[in-house]
Parts: C-alpha cells; structure tokens; sequence
C-alpha cells in the first residue's frame, strides 16, 4: 500500500476538527485503528459473541479459537517459543504489575536492588518502588546522557551481583531514545539478574524477536500498535512464569478446587482469570496482520523519514528547544520539544484550534521532567499513516503560535 492506502484504512482520519483536517500526531498515546480492526470487533459482537473456554456450544468454540488464534499471533508477532509464554492481560501497565506483584515481590528480599533508568514511564517505576518497599530491596537508576541515551559502560556499572531485576523501557516515551535492549540484557544475565522490557513504545514500531534479545519479560500495549484499548500482553520465559504464582483469583484461571485449598491451569490460563478481554485480543490480533501486511521495516522506514524531516523542519525555529537523541536511527517516532515562554498546555490547545493534535504534560515521567529542569514538554508523535503534509501544518500551526504569543505577551 502507498501512504494514501494507508490513510484510507484509518476512517477518524477523514473527519475535520475545529473546522479543518484532522492531522493527529498523539499516536504514542493512542493510535487509530484501520478498518480491520474495527470490522474484527463488530464481526465477533455481531456474529459469535460468547464466553470462552467454558462451553461446548458452537458459539463459544468460535469464540475459544479466535481469542487462543489471536494468542498465537503475537506468539508469532514477537517471536516468542511458544504460545503459553503469552498472558493477555489489560495493557502494559498491567503486565508490568504482575511482574511485579508475581515476581519480584515473592523473589526478591532484602540487599537486592533493583534497576531502572530516569526516563520510565510512571507504570516501569511505581510497581518497582512499591515492590522495594514491601520486599526492603533497593531502588537503583542507569545514569543518563544529556541526549537521553543510555552508555553501556554505565550498565555495566550499575549492574552488580547485587542487582536481582532490571526492567527497562525499549522505547522512551519522552526522548524517542531506542535504547539496547539486548545488550543491557546479556549484562543483566552475566550477573544473574532477570531483565523485563517495557514495549509499550516499540511494539508498534519495530521487530521485535524476545528470543534474540534475550529478555525474560516484555510488556505491550495493543491501543498503541492499531488495535483496541484494554487489550494488552505480558510475554514471559517459561521457566520463570512456572515458579510465579498467579495474583488474581477466581474463575478460568484454576484446576481443581476444594473447600480448603485449590490448583492453578497450566500456562498462560493460570495468569487470566474471569472473563478476559475477548473482543479486545481479536482485535489485536487483526491489528498485527495488519501491520504484518505493511510490514513492520517499512513503518520504521517511514517513520524514520518523518523523525528526520521534523527535527530539520523543528529545528530551524529559534524558539524551539528539541529534547533527545538527534540522530534519528537512535530515536522512535516522535518528537518532544518546547517553546519558550509558551506553556505547552497553551501550545497544544492553539494547536487544536486547527485540528493538529498533539499531546502536552509530563507524560507521565515526573522524574524525567525534573532532570529536564521543565516542568512538562510537548510532544508530536508519528504512525504509518502520517505524512511530511502533517508535520508541514505542525510547523505552520506553531509558528502561528509564537506569533501570537509573542503579540499578546506584549
């Protein structure tokens, strides 16, 4: 498909806002969702909607097999062994806390630590500071560059016989940084420590193979990767997923149970418990053939095109103060910046004012902000179905902006 192909797919791209074309540059909030999800979710509701696993009727054995089928495709999307290595669960957030509920809190103690970096999201830092206070671990950050990179010498400083858990974010959500994953992961694994990867960033963006960077967990979104929201995988080794005892209780999720004590499914099932988002990993698993369709090296490919010509574009504005890597190989798509003397809530809403959605905050990386020295930064971020005319109007849109900042600060 050409980009226009592409666009086609996306229906909320055909919609005016404020009076003028839709240009939606938040994708690393949320991103739209093609036709095909959308036709996944309504064929299932319309056509099959039942429980799964539980009854012999016809309906709930279509439902079993798409919602296990979707299983199997992010086996595939991921390269993971095998299918019992993927847990659905609502998003990123909660894999990342039953991780840290499951794991870290039942097998970490006292004079551990635990390691992270300044740049986590608040979901990749609270589950870890709340499990160093119930376990009496300790909270340990990877030094960062001024450019938001990550050097491995640092790593391997950090990382000691101490260190029992790392859990990194691939992708950053403020600096764009892709950092790399695979070598953290073969120093966290020479000093026996367990490494999980926030992919809430990347998953939509590029290959991942967890085989080939060795990580013990991965964490993903599917709201982020075209597909719907509530709908989210924790991928876990085998072995390691087998010793952890499940958090949540009730129905699906056990074997046999007595008046007194119970036993758990085997994997995944032992980790999903009552009824699981359905519809939601359908869904995701029609995003992933769609994004297979495209193929994931040609949105990177893409994406990479519209990094470069945004921070050219960004960069010729005096005004404007760029945050993270500027090689646009080392960095996803996105852009975060600043205007002086502009608050970004402010930039944002003049912006919407013209239908460019962007997103302005602290996205949430409170600590992030403060290494900054800002106190929240706004951010463009790029999908496949964008194009060098979105980013023409953001630049357009913010120089109509400082103009009148300027005018009325006057």
């Amino acid at each position: 498909m050409n980009i226009q192909e592409i666009r086609d797919q996306f229906p909320i791209l055909k919609q005016q806002v404020n009076g003028h074309p839709l240009v939606y540059l938040d994708s690393s909030a949320t991103s739209q969702k093609p036709y095909a999800v959308i036709e996944a979710l309504r064929d299932y509701y319309t056509n099959y909607n039942s429980n799964v696993h539980r009854g012999a009727h016809t309906l709930g054995s279509l439902a079993t097999d798409a919602y296990e089928n979707a299983r199997d495709k992010v086996k595939s999307f991921i390269h993971a062994r095998e299918s019992a290595e993927i847990v659905f669960t609502r998003g990123t957030t909660a894999s990342l806390n039953l991780v840290a509920q499951c794991y870290v809190r039942e097998f970490l103690k006292e004079g551990d630590e635990i390691l992270i970096t300044l740049m986590e999201h608040h979901s990749n830092l609270i589950p870890w500071q709340q499990a160093a206070n119930k376990t009496g671990a300790t909270l340990r950050y990877i030094p960062i560059q001024p450019d938001g990179t990550i050097r491995l010498e640092d790593v391997e400083e950090a990382i000691t016989s101490k260190t029992k858990f790392v859990s990194i974010t691939h992708v950053s959500n403020v600096m764009g940084t892709i950092h790399p994953v695979k070598q953290i992961a073969a120093i966290a694994h020479r000093h026996g420590a367990v490494i999980c990867v926030d992919a809430a960033q990347s998953a939509p963006h590029l290959q991942l193979d967890v085989q080939d960077l060795d990580c013990d967990f991965m964490a993903i979104s599917g709201h982020k990767m075209a597909g719907p929201t509530g709908i989210g995988v924790l991928y876990g080794k085998k072995a390691l997923l087998e010793q952890m005892t499940p958090y949540e209780y009730g129905g699906e999720m056990i074997d046999h149970v007595d008046l007194y004590e119970s036993t758990w499914k085997e994997l995944p099932w032992k980790f999903e418990g009552g009824t699981p988002n359905i519809a939601g990993a359908i869904g995701l698993g029609a995003a992933i053939d769609f994004l297979q369709q495209i193929g994931l090296p040609n949105i990177r490919q893409h994406e990479n095109h519209l990094v470069n010509y945004a921070l050219e574009q960004l960069s010729l504005i005096e005004e404007i103060s760029i945050y993270g890597p500027r090689k646009p190989e080392l960095r996803s798509g996105l852009v975060t910046f600043n205007v002086s003397d502009v608050h970004p809530h402010d930039l944002a809403t003049v912006l919407d004012s013209e239908g460019i959605a962007i997103r302005a905050g602290h996205h949430c990386c409170q600590p992030l902000m403060r290494w900054l020295n800002v106190s929240s930064t706004a951010r463009a971020s790029f999908y496949l179905y964008n194009t060098e005319e979105d980013i023409d109007a953001l630049v357009k849109g913010l120089k109509r902006a400082i103009s009148y900042f300027k005018y009325v600060s006057q």
